[in-house]
């Protein structure tokens, strides 16, 4: 462990605090901020709102790119566009962070913990085919789980770390179901599977970019769609749900309070010009961390086959639950930041009544994986 230590120092060139991931302002973010301010208009309408989701759907490859608040409020748009309601159940997996389920909790709506697999850490395709051939059956164009009588009425696999899961297997699933898919991709801009961008896969796909994420507005999320009624429904739920009109207030349904705002959006349109030397950069740092590991008897998450992952968070595997809980004692007495995986959502006391699969995968994930610093080193 101290050798892990003094690398990590060594890659970071500090004697100082070391903190897993915090972002890097080096573009344009200052010119736009000012000139953001200067406009006044520094809320949800403004310029650099466009601007952002244009860039955004230009790098992802959507047709439309819908600016939120942050990467939950975009999560619970997309449910409710799916329509999620009070007892549907909506299929996700246990190794998530709390806001997948929470955002389906919003919805009044029932979650389903499935497993992972242990090279992806998302979604196991075989743990989503076996739960609907057993507990499922499609009736009049609706999956109905026949234990509970209630409707299966989506998925919302995540790309973990910003490593890409078996998305297209979990699409082809789902379609055969007539489940909607909407990819957790809150992790993972700048992540492709077989090619193409992770969040245009499903039905809709969310990003979030939060100050810990690969770019970041402070705080924010996107909404990725190919379908144009969806996207048109997303912006308006997402800002009050408030009919045009030059002066009238008037709404026509429930809306959020979701839109991004234009100062927020200045930032995030400086950071993403920066991307792809983010991307370069921690992909050094991976291999960097992987051929440490390979001379020191250290397993390191790779990027699954057929992904290109964007490498948000590095993660290393430890030998058991003990000496993980060793490793992040020793890093974090030092001033190296290191952390576990979230607790699986199935162990929170909020979601112990709901079904939960196996989660041989994720308990053995959940029990050895530790993340190490990822900040974009020279920047």
């Amino acid at each position: 462990m101290r050798g892990l230590v003094n690398f990590v120092r060594d890659l970071y060139q500090t004697d100082g605090f070391i903190p897993l991931h915090e972002p890097r302002f080096c573009g344009n973010e200052k010119k736009y901020l000012l000139n953001c301010i200067d406009s006044t208009f520094v809320s949800s309408v403004g310029e650099f709102v466009d601007l952002f989701e244009d860039e955004v759907a230009k790098y992802t490859g959507a047709k439309y790119a819908i600016a939120t608040s942050n990467g939950t409020s975009a999560l619970h748009a997309s449910l409710i566009l799916a329509d999620i309601s009070i007892n549907d159940e909506v299929i996700t997996q246990s190794l998530t962070f709390v806001a997948t389920s929470n955002a389906i909790r919003y919805c009044n709506a029932i979650p389903v913990f499935l497993d992972v697999d242990k090279d992806t850490l998302g979604l196991s395709p075989i743990s989503l085919q076996t739960f609907l051939d057993d507990n499922t059956k499609v009736i009049d164009g609706k999956c109905i789980n026949i234990h509970t009588d209630r409707i299966v009425k989506a998925c919302v696999p995540m790309h973990t770390f910003g490593h890409p899961c078996r998305i297209d297997k979990i699409k082809e699933i789902c379609e055969k179901h007539h489940i909607t898919v909407i990819e957790d991709s809150a992790e993972s801009l700048g992540s492709f599977y077989k090619n193409k961008h992770t969040g245009v896969y499903g039905d809709m796909g969310v990003l979030s970019f939060n100050g810990n994420k690969i770019i970041t507005t402070g705080g924010g999320g996107m909404i990725l769609t190919n379908n144009k009624e969806s996207a048109i429904r997303a912006k308006h739920i997402t800002t009050t749900a408030k009919v045009p009109h030059r002066w009238a207030f008037e709404h026509d349904t429930v809306g959020y309070n979701y839109r991004l705002p234009n100062l927020n959006a200045a930032l995030g349109l400086a950071q993403i010009e920066l991307l792809p030397e983010f991307l370069e950069s921690k992909r050094r740092l991976a291999l960097q961390y992987q051929e440490w590991g390979e001379d020191n008897g250290i397993t390191f998450l790779k990027e699954p086959e057929n992904c290109k992952s964007n490498y948000w968070l590095n993660g290393l595997i430890a030998f058991d639950s003990s000496k993980r809980d060793e490793i992040l004692d020793y890093t974090n007495n030092r001033k190296v930041m290191t952390r576990p995986l979230w607790l699986p959502m199935h162990m929170l006391p909020m979601n112990r009544d709901f079904y939960r699969d196996t989660m041989t995968n994720t308990e053995w994930l959940y029990n050895r994986v530790v993340n190490i610093p990822s900040s974009v080193i020279g920047k």
